[in-house]
């Protein structure tokens, strides 16, 4: 476990920052105060006692780099802790929404190694629910975990052994709550029609613009194309590059900006740095969500050491004009949901940890997320009621970079039961 110690050393540095001041980590009230090195050291010990069994593998299917860069070296990660003859990693098309039959054999065919115990896909692209099912039917003994589930959430539900999504109903009235609290006076909602097919994605819009009605904000919906559309990332990337400036002009700069694309996410964040604006945190928040590129920064020096990310990120962020406006969770929540539900998975494998225990997914999470604040519930479907014991819905605490920056203490915040109901 030589390489697993040597990477997890690396997170029990504290989120210490140098010219944006020195952020804390967040606090459960109910509990003594835990410095992020004293939880990561403690997750040191955690993480070294759990092993992968001889002759178990675990394959993990996420997108590419230049769609799902988090996600991607979540498994990179974990691929490194637990040895390339261990874990098994593969790739589902950009252009996943033209290519689901693509999709569906490239997760099938992890299950054609007899040693292959459980398989992670994240994000849950179209085609997921297909090739568990066909998993299932011919290998009923491989555990299959979802991460941030694009499909309907009841069908993924019904062959997943876990699907574990950001959660949409909490997030949509917080992120709101927070831009208020900043002093936004306008909330800008960036999407697509395919992404606002999905439940989750419908569903937190019409939460935000609830908020924002109570809150007193006004709701704005812009359209931006799809990067799996003929124009592609490229397109797409331009067209956020040249509205964002009319888009400020028009809704002024006291405007939160929130895009449900990653691929949008970077061009958004550059022209926000120019023009002015708010950004509370992304669809799937990380300081590598966009940050580095636009901000010019390499982080090659600081790979796999979030500490030294946000420290770096945040001065940039500071040196650009931004302090006080411009949000992410401390560990990005791609990688630490790749990473988490493998390490989830061998866990529950190894007789360590329940398959259905919320306390026991945070467990896992935490090895990848030491100090940060987790809060989370069942997932329930809004048209029958019934609560499902294998999903569920997570979210970590919002901070907020600046001089200094601050974690705004998100995940204490009790989210008004009515909000649970709005679809």
């Amino acid at each position: 476990m030589k390489k697993l110690l040597a990477i997890m050393l690396s997170f029990t540095l504290a989120l210490s920052l140098t010219s944006c001041g020195e952020p804390k980590a967040p606090q459960d009230e109910s509990k003594p105060s835990e410095s992020v090195s004293e939880a990561a050291e403690k997750n040191d010990t955690n993480a070294s006692d759990s092993k992968i069994k001889n002759g178990m593998k675990i394959g993990i299917v996420t997108g590419s780099v230049s769609q799902s860069e988090d996600d991607r070296r979540g498994a990179e990660a974990f691929k490194e802790m637990y040895g390339e003859e261990n874990v098994l990693l593969a790739t589902y098309p950009d252009n996943f929404t033209e290519e689901v039959e693509t999709t569906i054999q490239t997760i099938v065919n992890l299950s054609d190694d007899p040693d292959v115990k459980a398989i992670v896909v994240n994000q849950g692209v179209l085609g997921t629910t297909e090739a568990f099912r066909k998993i299932k039917e011919r290998r009923p003994d491989i555990l299959c975990l979802v991460g941030e589930a694009h499909e309907n959430m009841p069908d993924i539900g019904s062959v997943a052994d876990v699907v574990c999504n950001n959660d949409f109903i909490a997030r949509g009235y917080l992120i709101i709550k927070t831009a208020k609290e900043l002093g936004c006076d306008t909330f800008v909602h960036i999407s697509f029609p395919r992404h606002m097919s999905y439940e989750s994605m419908s569903r937190r819009v019409a939460i935000m613009k609830a908020t924002c009605e109570e809150l007193g904000m006004k709701f704005v919906m812009e359209t931006a194309p799809d990067p799996t559309s003929d124009v592609g990332i490229p397109g797409a990337q331009a067209y956020i590059l040249e509205k964002v400036p009319e888009w400020i002009s028009k809704y002024g700069d006291k405007a939160a900006f929130f895009c449900t694309n990653d691929a949008h996410t970077e061009p958004l964040l550059k022209r926000l740095f120019e023009e002015g604006g708010y950004f509370i945190e992304a669809d799937l928040p990380s300081p590598l969500m966009g940050y580095p590129g636009a901000l010019g920064l390499d982080l090659t020096a600081e790979k796999g050491d979030f500490a030294k990310i946000l420290a770096k990120v945040e001065n940039a962020v500071c040196e650009k004009g931004g302090a006080g406006r411009f949000g992410t969770w401390a560990y990005s929540y791609g990688y630490t949901l790749t990473a988490g539900l493998a390490q989830h998975a061998v866990n529950v494998i190894n007789g360590e940890s329940e398959l259905h225990e919320m306390e026991d997914i945070a467990k896992a999470f935490n090895v990848f997320t030491p100090g940060a604040q987790w809060n989370g519930s069942n997932y329930t479907d809004i048209s029958t009621g019934v609560k499902a014991d294998n999903m569920f819905l997570v979210y970590q605490d919002t901070y907020i970079m600046g001089d200094p920056g601050k974690f705004m203490n998100s995940t204490s915040v009790e989210v008004p039961e009515k909000y649970f109901t709005i679809k």
